[in-house]
């Protein structure tokens, strides 16, 4: 029996119109990125180079910001202004008498700036005024910078005799007193800064009788007297105690009968 090939039917008619749905859709290739496929080879995503860190709108700083010198060694500058801060503090009411004491013994005992920054994170940063202002020019007080430390913890501490005073003391008795004379020491400076703070302490100091005196400070619980003295000389040196008496005293005042030799010389 001879065989006719039987004719095929038109691709048109075996997938109906889905033949012509299929010409007009593209070709979709299932292969991974980078590999052949139907249609060539697919495209990988291209990665987002990493660029510079932007600063946020109106700002100079980026938006990630370096991470603060917490290791950086502090100074005696840096645990003065700290000390400053929690005396102003103390008397504005900011904080009691327990929490300055143990903040300032912190603030001398700190080593790095990231000791420091803790104790004053939560007072506001005043704007140094001035100290005093009399009526006549006494020049101005001294920077932050190095100055001296006398402090007495369950001890005695004094300073008397020939010695050279800096332009700052900063004084702190606690259960102990410490004793300031200055009728022998030798001025280098016109404006002279005792930072007085005793807590169940006492502070005294005594100047000449040549020499100008101020007070600035408060007694809570405690006592803080400071006897003002003006100098004839409008030369002098100006001594200024500041400080507070929390449960103890600071007293300062001239010691009669005791006078500079020169005070010209002695500068």
């Amino acid at each position: 029996m001879t065989g006719f090939p039987l004719d095929e039917p038109p691709l048109d008619k075996q997938a109906g119109h889905a033949s012509g749905d299929a010409a007009r859709r593209p070709a979709v290739s299932l292969g991974k990125p980078g590999e052949e496929g139907a249609a060539g080879p697919v495209p990988a995503p291209a990665k987002a180079e990493p660029g510079p860190v932007q600063a946020r709108p109106g700002s100079a700083r980026p938006e990630v910001d370096a991470p603060p010198d917490v290791d950086v060694r502090a100074s005696d500058a840096d645990r003065d202004q700290v000390a400053d801060i929690l005396r102003e503090a103390l008397a504005q009411g900011r904080l009691d008498a327990e929490e300055h004491s143990e903040r300032v013994e912190a603030a001398y005992s700190a080593k790095t700036m990231g000791q420091l920054e803790p104790l004053v994170r939560d007072l506001p940063r005043p704007t140094p005024p001035s100290a005093y202002a009399p009526p006549r020019d006494e020049g101005p007080w001294p920077p932050h910078g190095a100055s001296d430390h006398l402090v007495a913890i369950f001890n005695d501490t004094s300073r008397k005799g020939r010695w050279r005073i800096g332009p700052k003391t900063n004084v702190f008795a606690c259960f102990g007193s410490v004793r300031i004379d200055l009728t022998e020491a030798i001025f280098e400076q016109r404006r002279i800064v005792i930072n007085a703070t005793s807590l169940f302490g006492g502070i005294s100091v005594k100047v000449p009788e040549n020499v100008t005196l101020r007070g600035k400070g408060a007694g809570i619980f405690g006592g803080f007297d400071i006897s003002p003295h003006d100098s004839p000389d409008p030369d002098a040196p100006v001594v200024l105690v500041q400080g507070a008496g929390i449960f103890g005293a600071v007293e300062a005042r001239p010691k009669r009968g005791k006078f500079l030799r020169d005070l010209r010389k002695e500068r």
